[in-house]
């Protein structure tokens, strides 16, 4: 079951979807990706002053930057920055270079939307790397990296994770309301 909650679906939508307006417009502003991410400036630049984001390429973001931006906002909910910062780097290495990467950020982030939304916010912890795998396998294929499958699993537990936090929070708020 899919929860209505808009808190549960990927930030801003997918990658793929904003392509063509950073192809257009040769990347985004700060301001764009604010808008497009809800985070305030000094967020996404200490972000980047700390390494968990790219340097912009002439004061314009790319899909890397969106990609990070979005997974970072999405993953902080459950998992502190710099856990989340080494989690990205366990998969594509240092932000500023993309030889190391095992898939793009971009690729990375509408994956793990992918997953999350098959997972539904619903399905046993037990099945969420069976879920997870599957996926991979279909989007990436047999030779996928197990560092990505395994820093998926990771994303998909610390979503499901936020999923049952605001379910709590929720729950406590109706429960001190009632009484």
């Amino acid at each position: 079951m899919m929860s209505d909650n808009p808190n549960d679906k990927c930030i801003g939508g997918r990658i793929a979807g904003y392509l063509p307006l950073i192809q257009a417009t040769d990347g985004l502003t700060l301001s764009q990706i604010c808008a497009l991410s809800g985070l305030e400036p000094t967020t996404i630049q200490n972000w980047i002053k700390r390494g968990y984001v790219p340097h912009p390429v002439g004061k314009k973001y790319h899909e890397r930057h969106l990609a990070r931006i979005l997974l970072i906002a999405r993953l902080r909910e459950s998992m502190q920055i710099d856990r989340i910062g080494a989690l990205l780097h366990y998969v594509n290495g240092d932000t500023d270079d993309e030889s190391d990467d095992v898939i793009s950020e971009g690729a990375l982030y509408d994956l793990f939307c992918e997953i999350t939304e098959a997972l539904g916010g619903r399905q046993a912890v037990d099945q969420i790397g069976e879920t997870v795998s599957a996926i991979v396998i279909q989007r990436i294929g047999q030779n996928a990296s197990p560092k990505l499958t395994e820093a998926l699993h990771m994303m998909a537990l610390t979503e499901m994770a936020s999923q049952r936090k605001r379910e709590a929070d929720a729950l406590f708020q109706r429960c001190i309301q009632e009484s």
